[in-house]
């Protein structure tokens, strides 16, 4: 699973620096993998300074040009700052990112990053397993608990990053998730589109969700558009991951997708449409084979994936909370524990990263990122952050929702998240379980088969055996 591909233009095998200062300002990416060449990018940007007055180069590494056109933000909101950022980005595409990364890593010196990021795809990998040695624990950057809880960071996004109690990666966005959804099927089937009252409709629970399917339906409309959209708050819910004490775990309410796919399916509650693919999009904007009332995922999905979809059908949404809470996605940055052997170097890197990720005032990046303002004079994407203390004092009004303040829904969908369910190998057993799904489904195969198919094909892809 690529937990976010955006709908834009791939960035160029080469970044020109005019390039990055002409898309600094709006957000205009989505912390995804992106569909652009794999093939690196490498730019310098910038200008702490080191006992002998040089610049300090701070190695960044990406897999999108998101983080890197936040430094030039940070050098306009930093004048002082005597700092020079090498950029190197290498998009997923083609898995090209982790083993170059993981390359350099491993090689040290001084062209090894100093930051780099992982997504939620992945992110594991780097901040609790096979990789999470090379990180640096953000209390050794100066970067400590007090100023995650100061700034209201959502405990999924923390969790997350942290590894035995000590914290190595944050993110900037916070991708709990809600359930989009139209106003005027809302209207016709349930009387009102008043969030408060949807939510009551659709949730708590898989149970209210499927009596708000079969009253939609009685009206000629489909609940969601395909299963896709109801796995990401079904996996992120789930008690327990895919690996529990070394050896595939298949948690009870990720089973029950089989089943609650397999409804959805049989009583024509969706299109039967696959996410990312052409069908899908097509219900965003309503030229589907029936009406399709909603959508569940984080604001990215909103702004970035719908945005550019919905056409006759802006305006018509809104957005409550769902069924049950999730997150989909995320980008966390993380420093090189061989930063901390340079005091210039380590006082950079914590710089830069705290503007990222903890810094709430309406000059760090987030208050920027919340309110659509990295580009002065310009009004951007705006977006939900990692910091709950940021969105209370943004403005989360945005016309595709009908004026609705998306933050009302969103700090209490990113608390409402939990990260504690994640593994290493999510993308790949995540897409491994969702193909056997559409084979049950599909009536190709029976429940047990698809189970057995799933757990063999786990073995073998990735040597780890069923409990």
């Amino acid at each position: 699973m690529k937990s976010m591909k955006r709908v834009l233009a791939g960035i160029s095998a080469t970044l020109l620096m005019t390039s990055v200062l002409a898309a600094c300002g709006g957000n205009t990416t989505s912390n995804s993998s992106s569909p652009s060449n794999s093939a690196p990018s490498t730019n310098t940007a910038g200008t702490e300074t080191k006992s002998d007055g040089s610049k300090v180069t701070i190695n960044l590494w990406s897999f999108t040009d998101e983080i890197p056109n936040m430094t030039q933000k940070y050098l306009e909101t930093h004048p002082d700052a005597n700092v020079e950022f090498k950029t190197t980005i290498i998009a997923t595409t083609e898995g090209a990112y982790q083993p170059a990364l993981d390359q350099a890593l491993a090689a040290g010196g001084k062209d090894a990053p100093d930051i780099y990021a992982a997504e939620a795809a992945f992110v594991l990998k780097y901040t609790q397993g096979d990789a999470s040695d090379y990180a640096a624990n953000y209390a050794d950057l100066g970067l400590d608990d007090q100023m995650v809880k100061d700034a209201g960071i959502a405990q999924y996004s923390v969790d997350i990053g942290s590894k035995e109690g000590q914290l190595k990666a944050l993110g900037y966005q916070a991708t709990g998730g809600a359930f989009i959804y139209r106003r005027s099927i809302a209207k016709d089937v349930f009387g009102t589109d008043d969030p408060a009252t949807i939510k009551n409709e659709v949730g708590p629970g898989w149970d209210k969700f499927f009596g708000a399917a079969e009253k939609l339906k009685a009206k000629g409309y489909g609940i969601v558009s395909g299963d896709g959209d109801m796995w990401h708050a079904i996996e992120n819910s789930s008690d327990q991951g895919w690996i529990v004490d070394g050896k595939l775990h298949i948690d009870p309410k990720r089973e029950e997708f089989l089943d609650l796919s397999k409804k959805l399916k049989d009583n024509g509650y969706h299109n039967d449409t696959q996410d990312w693919q052409e069908a899908w999009f097509a219900d965003m904007s309503g030229s589907g084979p029936q009406p399709i009332f909603g959508f569940f995922g984080p604001a990215w999905l909103i702004n970035y994936t719908m945005g550019p979809q919905v056409k006759d059908t802006n305006g018509d949404w809104a957005v409550t909370e769902p069924p049950t809470g999730f997150f989909w996605g995320g980008t966390w940055l993380l420093a090189n524990k061989d930063v901390a052997k340079d005091d210039a170097k380590k006082q950079a890197v914590a710089d830069f990263i705290k503007w990222v990720t903890l810094d709430t005032s309406e000059t760090g990046l987030q208050y920027y990122w919340a309110n659509g303002t990295m580009k002065e004079g310009e009004q951007g994407t705006k977006d939900s952050v990692a910091s709950s203390v940021v969105m209370s004092k943004s403005n989360g009004e945005i016309e595709l929702l009908g004026g609705q303040n998306m933050f009302d829904v969103f700090v209490p969908a990113n608390a409402n998240a939990s990260g504690k369910n994640l593994t290493q190998y999510d993308e790949t057993i995540n897409k491994l379980w969702r193909d056997q799904v559409r084979e049950y489904t599909a009536g190709n195969k029976s429940r047990d088969d698809a189970i057995a198919t799933f757990k063999q094909q786990v073995k073998d892809q990735l040597n780890i055996e069923s409990e």
